[in-house]
């Protein structure tokens, strides 16, 4: 194999993260590291079933053929869930996109991966806190502590704004106005900018953790300074709910991760009567059908719609009378 095969996957596949992914789409750092993984066990795979190593592949081995059976690995041999065998496809198949866009002479090749469907899958409801849930983990927070106000200020905004965990990290003080009316700047997936109200505790949460001078600095930091991480807030999370499960037993056993925090403010809006569209614009949805998932989630809300059609329809919504046996219907089946 000429080694010019090889280095052009390889700069194909620099310009695809650096060019595509970073630049001119502006992914997060999450989505990057996401499409990295794929990419990367699906190297790994191919290289195997050639059996050759990962420098020497080159353009004419990604096949569909080699997709699907990379698929299939994911399933049967690393037994990820169809949802995960998804998130590799796509991942697959925007950097084939770009390898088309790229190289129109293998269009054929490239189309033939691109027409590869996703497989149907169940998707989980959105796990979520009711309010008072979110307020007892928040609550949970000694502000007297070492950090205290810090993650006081974290957990609110959080809860507040529905950001993603990358978003609120990603907040500097230039980016709030504390004074009415009180909002943030938050920097969305595609780069995609928004502005979110924010409550009049949350402002002064934040007023409280700011130093003055500091406009370009980050605003939830660590002990050396240094941005927090997406693992250190899902720490400092978990650590408060199960303090706050010593006397909200509801939350004993739950799962709660930053991202569970958004689901929250996404259904406290809708319980607070909010029109889908809103809500979708207030979290930086891409499409009103992502946020209609929190809809299917919410049991209060079905049970609120139920006895509303209950009412309209002009039914008796008064509970029927217990029934009890008569003294003649008693007497009755003693005859027999």
């Amino acid at each position: 194999m000429s080694r010019s095969k090889s280095e052009s996957l390889l700069s194909l596949t620099e310009s695809f993260f650096h060019a595509y992914l970073q630049h001119t789409r502006g992914a997060s750092a999450h989505t990057v590291r996401a499409y990295r993984d794929a990419l990367k066990l699906f190297y790994l795979f191919l290289a195997n079933q050639k059996r050759k190593s990962v420098g020497d592949l080159a353009l004419e081995d990604i096949q569909s053929d080699a997709v699907l059976g990379f698929l299939d690995h994911v399933e049967s041999r690393r037994g990820n869930s169809a949802v995960t065998r998804n998130c590799r496809l796509a991942a697959v198949r925007s950097f084939v996109q770009h390898l088309l866009r790229q190289d129109v002479t293998r269009a054929g090749q490239y189309g033939r991966i691109l027409a590869i469907r996703n497989k149907k899958a169940h998707r989980r409801a959105a796990t979520y806190l009711e309010p008072e849930e979110a307020r007892a983990v928040i609550a949970a927070i000694d502000q007297r502590s070492g950090n205290g106000e810090r993650d006081h200020a974290l957990l609110l905004f959080l809860y507040n704004t529905g950001a993603r965990v990358s978003e609120a990290l990603a907040v500097r003080a230039c980016d709030l106005r504390l004074d009415r009316p009180r909002q943030v700047r938050l920097l969305g997936k595609g780069r995609k900018e928004r502005i979110c109200p924010l409550w009049s505790e949350t402002a002064s949460a934040l007023r409280r953790i700011m130093r003055a001078g500091r406009a370009e600095e980050l605003l939830f930091r660590n002990a050396r300074g240094a941005q927090l991480t997406r693992d250190g807030v899902a720490y400092l999370l978990g650590k408060y709910v199960r303090l706050a499960a010593q006397h909200a037993t509801a939350l004993q056993k739950r799962r709660v991760t930053p991202h569970v925090m958004r689901h929250s403010c996404a259904v406290a809006l809708l319980q607070a009567g909010v029109d889908v569209s809103v809500i979708r614009d207030y979290l930086g949805h891409a499409s009103v059908a992502t946020t209609s998932r929190y809809i299917t989630t919410n049991l209060q809300m079905k049970r609120e719609v139920l006895e509303a059609f209950w009412k309209r329809s002009g039914l008796d919504p008064a509970a029927p009378r217990k029934w009890r046996p008569s003294p003649k219907l008693l007497a009755f089946l003693e005859s027999l």
